[in-house]
């Protein structure tokens, strides 16, 4: 029984030992001698018989940011596979190549890759170990002699170096006083302005308001599938209103920011909720393009007629009642 043993781990020694003899592993430097914070090229190839080796399984090296303490990896290629010559297609080859650098100087040595077959971890195969020598500029010592400092140099004074300046100076001077003789001319002559009263009655707000509305329920346009322009015709009709009512900037306002003012206006809670509705709707049909339900078209125009009804201001009535105590 020990006799078998022994004649199957000698089998297994041989094919691994066949194996690792049909599989090559090389580590090349594309320079062994860079100066501190050169970069240079790092290769590594692996090279076997595709024929006789079916099921090959290969584990690279896994790669950290340095190879040691000294000597930094750039950057990491992909695993590319060629055929290297061209009258033997069983001969594969693999590659990839590092990028390295280093800040210190000295000679490093660059300690072997191991490439493990199979997952057999005991018998890796590895690399030839590199040697990189990285150097320090050279020091030129001549340049290091200290120098007397020279004197400033004496420039002769010369006055037409000067003459362009004065011609542009001059130039600009006359222009401006020529630009104003001619204003303080048109300025007298200009008759006085005689004040223009307008006498056309102000139509109120509300009214505007009313008018634009009932338009929009007239045109029903959301029934052509224009969702959202009826939307912005509501929410710009309330908005011109409450610029006119409340002297409020709203057609430059956000809806957050509109709604924000109202909580400090003297306006019922229920015209507030009515109008957070209008606004909110509207933002979310034309930025969310969402597509309200059709009872939400109607609930939100009669929306805005409550909403103008219940805050207007009563001009015409206060002008009616002036005109009867007058009279």
């Amino acid at each position: 029984m020990k006799l078998k043993q022994y004649i199957i781990f000698l089998f297994a020694l041989m094919a691994g030992a066949m194996l690792h003899a049909q599989v090559e592993v090389h580590a090349v430097l594309d320079s062994n001698s860079i100066r501190i914070g050169e970069q240079t090229k790092l290769d590594l190839y692996l090279r076997y018989d595709a024929s006789t080796q079916k099921s090959l399984s290969i584990d690279w090296p896994k790669f950290e940011d340095t190879l040691k303490k000294e000597i930094e990896v750039v950057n990491i290629t992909k695993i590319d596979t060629t055929i290297p010559d061209k009258t033997n297609p069983n001969i594969i080859q693999q590659h990839i190549q590092l990028t390295i650098t280093s800040f210190d100087s000295g000679a490093y040595v660059i300690p072997p890759f191991k490439f493990t077959l199979n997952k057999d971890t005991v018998n890796p195969l590895v690399t030839e170990p590199l040697l990189l020598a990285v150097n320090t500029m050279p020091t030129d010592t001549a340049l290091a002699k200290i120098k007397d400092i020279k004197p400033p140099y004496d420039e002769p004074f010369d006055w037409k170096w000067y003459l362009p300046y004065i011609y542009a100076i001059g130039g600009v001077l006359v222009l401006v006083i020529i630009i104003i003789i001619v204003l303080v001319k048109l300025s007298k002559r200009k008759p006085a302005e005689v004040p223009v009263v307008d006498n056309t009655p102000k139509v109120p707000p509300h009214v505007i308001a009313f008018e634009s509305l009932e338009k929009i329920k007239a045109e029903a346009i959301w029934k052509e599938n224009r969702i959202k322009e009826y939307y912005s015709a509501i929410a710009d009709t309330l908005r011109l209103y409450i610029e006119q009512r409340f002297k409020i900037n709203a057609l430059e306002l956000t809806s957050d920011e509109i709604l924000h003012i109202f909580k400090s206006q003297v306006v019922d809670q229920e015209s507030k909720n009515r109008l957070r509705q209008i606004l909110t709707l509207a933002d979310f049909v034309k930025f969310a393009k969402q597509i309200p339900i059709e009872a939400e078209h109607t609930l939100t125009l009669n929306n805005a007629f409550e909403f103008v009804n219940g805050t207007l201001r009563e001009e015409t009535t206060t002008t009616n009642e002036t005109s009867k105590n007058a009279l």
